[in-house]
């Protein structure tokens, strides 16, 4: 225990494990309210939530763990469970178990009591194994496991909180009851003098977790054997594991495990009482909702619903944002004269209040889509549309989870990132984020509004769209196949999903999910984005026109303005000399020397300077291309609806190299904001970059084919 320096209470640490799906989350919520944080441990991706609950006499840090069904080193999940326990030692640990699950939720159970540390059992969502005619006898249970305490709990309901509460006080002082499972003939005197050699070298360490390191050990665990740091121990382990595996025919592990399956039968045989009950509607409702006839129609209807829940009740909130913004910034100007330019005004409103309103604009779709997913994954009904799903991913190396993120991309490649989160094997979540930019996203959409009308007659506009969609969707597919052959060659889970029983979603907990997924992205992205938005501006801005050309334009405004030229035309001449005075200052600028710079490098795509000067924003955001274009032709601001600059494209390109300019756009790096959020999701900039550079290749290789060979066959 510690003590809180600001108040002088105990600081009591309880870690809150158990399998996915037992109500943890939702037990967590009920417990510590509003007072959580939220981050990732250190070196993985894996998400940790602490929060505190206050008590008369102690302050309760929860430590909401990782949902898992061992302390193995399978999965990130379980080594980051694991490795919190072992290191950090917690006071009490909380395990919550689904009352209706029993069985398979004990295995974990015996897995904890293990360790050694003080245990607390929150036998959760009792109500609905007593309608699924089960009732679990909590003292029994409490006997059977060494006289561990066993709480009766109803999370969604807050029911049993102060029970829970108050055993956790008592089990942090009474210490740890000392359970030990018998391995039987084979196993224990094998236990028994490996303690001994261990005891002589570890003398500080207790027997129980001892006990626990040797049988990690004999199952061959390489972080057991990292812990234990003695090198004599590990290679004894090693002979006796053999030499066991030898005598019983099978695997130690296997023989471990058949031992704990054993006790947990027995123990739920003492325990629960079942009664016959007939058919519920849980099973009626699966076979509706998995069926082969009407799974998918559902599904799709879901996911229609998701999409204009995200996107078209999202859109005039992200409207009022921008309009926002733009309020802000006409404010911001207004502190200095009409007209004047000034580098610390630009930087304020074209670096630092771009950056903020880049970061923010995309929040109420955030928020939308976590809330969607939120509700169908507390439901239950999600892993049933993974179950669903996964026969047609799996054949192109993707999760069945994998197809709701993809589905999101369509929209905004940002929140699909993020909804990653729901495919628990790192592997195939990495594979889905790598591929995700290849989903068109709506940022992409005004890029092809302006090109296709552009080059394309009438009646081809909407094929040469869907052409555009469809080439990326084949190329994901493709590309997450390779993926899954090479980097990822084996590290990929088979589809093992339970099915949980259907709930409803408390209004608490789904507030809480939005909320911890809103702040980590405003919190993480929001400052990457943010300093390479003012960065980008830099880059536009500097070194800028030489003194003397300067004069010139100033020049040629100061002849327009005394030329005596009526007002109209006056207008529109003062404002072709500014669209070129931006060109030029472009052109100078670093971001135009870079496009220069890379003209011959990107030439094969069919690309000149303007093209590639234009690209170079797209970094920041797809939409600022059309914007860029209008720059580079000396056109002003425009969008993808300006018959004048498609009028200035077709003058100086074919339609061959109009379609490669699309391509590019599709395939090459995606936008700031995914570079960012990546990076969040992958814990890492090697995985940012690297997405970054292999899209940018890929997109590089394939407009350099079509325009080499498009070029020869059309013109």
């Amino acid at each position: 225990m510690r003590k809180n320096p600001s108040t002088s209470q105990t600081v009591l640490r309880v870690a809150l494990a158990g399998n996915p799906n037992s109500g943890k989350t939702t037990l967590f919520n009920a417990l510590t309210g509003t007072q959580q944080r939220v981050g990732n441990y250190p070196g993985v991706t894996v998400e940790k939530v602490e929060g505190t609950c206050r008590r008369s006499f102690s302050e309760i840090r929860f430590i909401d763990l990782p949902g898992t069904y061992n302390l193995s080193s399978c999965l990130p999940e379980e080594e980051v469970a694991r490795a919190y326990l072992f290191e950090e030692t917690p006071e009490v640990i909380v395990n919550v178990v689904d009352a209706a699950n029993l069985e398979r939720n004990l295995y974990l159970t015996l897995r904890l009591l293990e360790m050694g540390i003080p245990l607390v059992i929150a036998l959760n969502m009792s109500d609905k194994a007593e309608t699924q005619g089960m009732k679990v006898d909590s003292e029994e249970l409490s006997r059977r496991l060494g006289g561990v305490p066993v709480v009766k709990t109803i999370a969604s309901q807050s029911v049993g909180k102060e029970e829970l509460l108050k055993a956790v006080e008592l089990a942090s002082k009474k210490g740890t009851l000392g359970f030990v499972l018998n391995y039987g003939a084979e196993v224990e005197p094998v236990l028994t003098e490996l303690s001994r050699e261990m005891e002589a070298s570890h003398p500080e360490m207790k027997p129980v977790l001892r006990r626990w390191l040797l049988l990690n050990l004999l199952e061959g665990d390489s972080q057991a054997q990292k812990w234990l740091g003695n090198a004599e121990v590990v290679k004894r382990s090693a002979s006796v594991s053999a030499e066991l595996e030898r005598q019983a025919g099978r695997n130690v592990g296997e023989l471990l495990a058949e031992q704990r399956y054993r006790a947990i039968l027995e123990t739920c045989k003492s325990v629960i009482h079942s009664r016959e009950v007939h058919e519920s509607w849980t099973s009626r409702l699966d076979g509706i909702l998995t069926s082969r006839r009407w799974g998918l129609p559902i599904f799709l209807v879901l996911m229609y619903l998701v999409f204009t829940v995200t996107f078209t009740l999202g859109e005039p909130i992200m409207g009022w944002i921008e309009n926002g913004f733009g309020w802000l910034g006409d404010f911001i100007s207004s502190f200095w004269p009409e007209g004047a330019e000034s580098p610390f005004k630009s930087l304020l409103l074209d670096g630092v209040l771009a950056g903020v309103g880049g970061v923010l604009v995309f929040l109420p779709n955030i928020v939308l889509l976590f809330l969607a997913i939120s509700i169908l994954e507390d439901t239950g009904y999600m892993a049933r549309a993974a179950c669903l799903l996964d026969n047609v991913m799996s054949r192109f190396g993707l999760h069945g989870k994998s197809f709701i993120p993809l589905l999101i991309g369509f929209g905004c490649t940002v929140p699909a990132v993020i909804s990653t989160r729901i495919i628990e094997n790192k592997a195939d979540r990495f594979v889905t984020i790598m591929v995700l930019p290849l989903f068109s996203c709506g940022a992409r959409l005004p890029i092809y509004a302006l090109i296709i009308p552009a080059f394309f007659p009438e009646g081809w506009h909407a094929p040469v769209l869907w052409l555009v969609y469809c080439i990326g969707i084949v190329l994901a597919v493709v590309v997450a196949k390779v993926l899954g052959l090479s980097l990822f060659k084996g590290k990929g889970s088979p589809f093992v999903m339970e099915l949980p029983a259907y709930q409803r979603p408390t209004v608490f907990s789904l507030l809480m999910t939005i909320w911890h997924r809103s702040w980590l992205y405003l919190k993480k992205a929001g400052t990457v984005i943010l300093m390479t938005s003012v960065l980008l501006w830099a880059a536009g801005q500097w070194p800028g026109l030489k003194a003397e050309q300067k004069a010139v334009f100033e020049e040629r405004i100061a002849a327009a303005e005394a030329s005596g030229l009526e007002e109209e035309v006056l207008e529109e001449k003062l404002a072709g000399i500014e669209n070129e005075r931006s060109m030029a200052s472009l052109e100078a600028s670093l971001v135009g020397r870079v496009g220069k710079l890379l003209e011959p490098v990107l030439r094969p795509c069919g690309f000149d300077w303007r093209i590639t000067t234009a690209l170079l924003p797209g970094l920041a955001a797809k939409e600022l291309v059309v914007t860029q274009l209008g720059i580079v032709f000396a056109l002003g601001e425009t969008d993808e609806g300006s018959d004048t600059l498609r009028k200035k494209l077709r003058e100086n390109y074919t339609p061959v190299q109009a379609f490669c300019i699309m391509l590019f756009c599709l395939m090459s790096a995606p936008c700031l904001a995914t570079v960012a959020v990546v990076k969040q999701e992958c814990g890492g900039w090697r995985w940012a970059f690297g997405q970054l550079v292999g899209l940018t290749l890929l997109a590089w290789c394939s407009a350099t084919i079509v325009f080499q060979i498009g070029s020869r066959i059309v013109f």
